[in-house]
């Protein structure tokens, strides 16, 4: 039989298992969110002060592309874009110390290697590439306001695995070799004065070994972090005078704590939670000195260090609502702070705050103005017990009238949202893809699994070797929980998640394949032996790390392991419907990964949608990407669980969506294609 009349029986097979007809009821209450107000460009956002504190930056589409934009800091209105990028878009921007100078990073097409760019407000011309090398990723190690025109710079031109440090002048461009990496060194650290005090070398055994200049152009390890510390124990930086070093540190305990070190090696205890790892800091603009730091458990709370900062702090809380807030940038005179506000049911809002003197709180503007007055729904947080007696701290979102303060009314059909790393972690917050889902009549819940980060270090190394295994149950056991709330039915469960969220998609699809109604898989791996010999040569510092979390691929017994809970290996145990999402230059997970799956799929006649971006990395950053798949991802799921869905309609304009297989397994997506297909050709 051949491909083409496959096509319609493939459609037919969808159809069947994805029937709605004796499904939970999805709620429907609401107007039906436009998925471009979800998930196209924000109006506004990552709003930064320069730290002369004359503008005000942020980034903001040009021409539907993503660029940075400034202001005199009290003239928001006479704003202009200062770059004028054409392609994939600018997403992270900082404010150098010379004068209105402001510094870039960008990829190309989601290579991720990713350039280092000046622009110079006061001189007209295009951005500089202050790393023009190719096949180069480069990293910005350190400003300093002492040093206002040059920057430390990492780059790997040399060796793809490593990097070497470069003084770059901000000026000329010109870049002087600082230290040439032939040490294997995977971090530096350095002090106000630019000087390097630290670097950080991977052992062979997963540890980190620390080492310090010896006086004699060499190094000399000075500290070790053991394996099972590595991932909760990492240098935050120097004080600018170079007297300090600043350390997260979970060796003797579990979760981590902040220290403080001085130039002898005494270690002062900053700050510490029994519940949560200690996460972001707030440091003074001149003396980088650590003022408060934020802890997350079930939501972000920020902790003072010393009393001026903690007065601040309430101040600022007063006038803010009951969500959560970030200080994004402050000037170097500490008197305008930019703020970022949001809740669950509000995305960032940027705020002025005047501070130490009138306490003047002036609202900026709104990322999604689009999105007031739309029927955004709470999220709750919540500790789900695993079946070993872990807490899996969650955050579930349910539809308008599906819930009363929290409490079920009525079950829905759900949607377990897995995240990525697995080296990460779920959020209380606003949630794009958690506001979609409810506002399509479905309950979505975030689990945070064992291995997520921020939750100590045994939870992280409850994880090792335990991908398909406990981390898998982890979920199994979210569900069970949503099940016996009421929250949903054993039948009405679909998976969909990114990176490693897409690969306990797969896992699902094929570990427990009677759980879930269906599943959507964004980069997921499919083969983790094959996964880990594509790796990107830049990860050569955390290979070990990979090695002994996942399965050592140099050993007959990793090699095994790797296989038995590699999905590919499990094909034929797909019984229902699974939409696949890849970007083409995705350095991490190779585009071979979906393909194999894909093609082992069809080899046994399996129905599958396989949506391709050409121009896309590890996951979809054009807006126009994004829209689209979520446009297919909402009609699959329709058919799935019997939700709301937008139509297709315009939201393939300006993508470069393919779909290699499976078209026709989506309604209206057929169509949609070939419409958008007519319209590239014009």
């Amino acid at each position: 039989m051949s491909p083409r009349s496959l096509a319609p029986l493939a459609a037919a097979v969808l159809a069947g298992l994805c029937s709605p007809a004796f499904a939970v009821r999805p709620s429907v209450e609401g107007e039906l969110i436009p998925r471009s107000a979800l998930f196209g460009n924000p109006d506004r956002t990552g709003a930064q002060i320069s730290p002369d504190g004359r503008y005000l930056g942020w980034l903001a589409p040009l021409d539907g592309v993503m660029n940075v934009w400034v202001a005199p800091i009290d003239q928001p209105a006479q704003a202009r874009a200062v770059t004028d990028d054409k392609a994939r878009g600018i997403r992270q921007f900082v404010w150098s110390y010379r004068d209105s100078t402001l510094l870039y990073l960008r990829d190309s097409g989601g290579d991720e290697n990713f350039h280092l760019y000046a622009v110079d407000l006061s001189k007209p011309g295009p951005a500089r590439d202050l790393t023009p090398y190719p096949k180069t990723r480069a990293g910005l190690v350190r400003l300093a306001h002492r040093h206002r025109d040059s920057v430390l710079v990492a780059m790997n031109d040399r060796d793809g695995k490593w990097h070497d440090l470069y003084r770059v002048d901000l000026g000329s461009g010109e870049r002087t070799l600082v230290h040439r990496n032939e040490e294997r060194i995977a971090s530096y650290y350095a002090d106000g004065d630019l000087r390097v005090g630290r670097v950080s070398r991977a052992r062979d055994d997963g540890g980190i070994e620390l080492l310090a200049p010896d006086g004699d152009k060499g190094w000399k390890v000075v500290d070790t972090i053991p394996f099972e510390d590595t991932q909760t124990s990492a240098i935050e930086g120097y004080s600018d005078d170079g007297k300090t070093l600043y350390a997260t540190d979970s060796r003797g305990r579990d979760t981590s704590a902040l220290y403080a070190i001085d130039r002898d090696g005494h270690k002062t205890l900053l700050s510490d939670d029994p519940r949560a790892d200690v996460g972001e800091l707030l440091s003074d603009p001149v003396s980088d000195e650590p003022q408060a730091v934020s802890v997350n458990y079930l939501r972000r709370q920020w902790r003072p260090l010393d009393p001026a900062i903690a007065a601040e702090l309430a101040r600022l809380e007063s006038k803010l609502g009951k969500g959560e807030y970030t200080i994004t940038s402050r000037s170097l005179d500490d008197k305008t702070w930019i703020v970022d506000y949001s809740s669950a049911e509000q995305p960032s809002t940027i705020y002025r705050y005047d501070s130490g003197g009138s306490g003047a709180l002036t609202k900026l503007f709104a990322s999604r103005p689009a999105l007031d007055g739309a029927a955004l729904v709470p999220m709750w947080p919540r500790e789900i017990p695993a079946r070993d007696g872990k807490t899996l701290v969650s955050y579930l979102t349910l539809p308008a009238g599906a819930e009363r303060d929290g409490k079920i009314q009525r079950p829905v059909p759900l949607i377990l949202t897995v995240h990525g790393g697995p080296w990460s972690r779920d959020v209380y917050g606003y949630n794009a893809t958690a506001q979609w889902l409810a506002n399509r009549g479905y309950a979505s819940l975030k689990v945070n699994y064992r291995g997520s980060t921020g939750f100590g270090k045994n939870f992280i190394n409850a994880a090792d070797g335990e991908w398909a295994g406990k981390m898998h149950n982890d979920l199994i056991d979210a569900v069970d929980w949503a099940v016996k709330q009421g929250i949903t039915t054993p039948d009405q469960v679909a998976i969909m998640g990114g990176s490693y969220g897409g690969y306990a998609t797969l896992v699902g699809m094929t570990f427990t394949p009677d759980r879930f109604k269906c599943g959507v898989d964004i980069v997921g791996p499919s083969n983790l032996e094959t996964l880990l010999k594509t790796i990107p040569p830049y990860w050569a510092s955390i290979f070990e790390q990979f090695a002994r979390r996942m399965g050592d691929p140099r050993t007959p017994a990793g090699r095994k392991l790797l296989a038995e809970r590699s999905p590919i290996t499990r094909v034929d145990k797909i019984s229902k419907p699974l939409l696949i999402g890849q970007g083409a230059n995705d350095p991490r997970v190779n585009q071979a990964e979906s393909d194999q799956i894909v093609e082992a799929m069809r080899a046994k006649k399996i129905p599958v949608t396989y949506v391709l971006f050409p121009d896309e990395g590890h996951g979809f950053a054009r807006p126009e990407n994004s829209m689209a798949f979520n446009a297919v991802a909402e009609g699959f799921l329709s058919q799935c669980l019997g939700g709301r869905a937008q139509a297709i309609g315009e939201d393939l304009k300006g993508s470069s969506i393919t779909v290699p297989a499976g078209a026709d397994g989506v309604k209206g997506l057929a169509d949609a294609l070939k419409a958008h297909t007519q319209e590239v050709k014009k």
